[in-house]
């Protein structure tokens, strides 16, 4: 079975479509770096010699800074990076499930009157299917 993706054309296009996206994201957080740090370094000389007596800084001790903030207080964080994906399954953008997704996504409105009036017994049902009949008795 052959799978068809939304975007069937050469395939070295869409290659430089992907290099282009991640150069430009490199470029791009580059860019937002440089500022972040630029603008705690303002914000350090602006405030801390004032409130605190400190020494002004440099752009790379701002760098530095933050840097040494992200690793004490953000590098600890978990980070739940597959939260869709359940055993066995990957998350594929196929051009069929993204149709049937427009087509269906306004149904998920009924899923909690749905759950909470027949979704237990349902399931139930569909384990109790599945223990006493393997897939492939089920699927002929």
């Amino acid at each position: 079975m052959k799978t068809h993706f939304c975007n069937d054309d050469n395939p070295w296009k869409r290659g430089f479509k992907y290099a282009g996206i991640f150069i430009l994201g490199g470029i791009a957080a580059v860019g937002f770096a440089v500022l972040f740090g630029y603008f705690v370094m303002l914000l350090w000389n602006w405030l801390m010699p004032e409130i605190f007596g400190l020494t002004t800084i440099t752009f790379w001790q701002a760098v530095g800074i933050i840097i040494l903030a992200r690793l004490i207080f953000g590098a600890f964080k978990h980070h739940d990076k597959h939260y869709h994906d359940y055993p066995g399954k990957k998350f594929n953008s196929r051009c069929k499930d993204k149709e049937w997704w427009k087509n269906h996504k306004s149904n998920w409105r009924y899923f909690d009157d749905y759950w909470s009036e027949e979704g237990e017994e349902a399931f139930n049902s569909y384990i109790e299917r599945k223990i006493t009949k393997p897939d492939s008795e089920i699927k002929e």
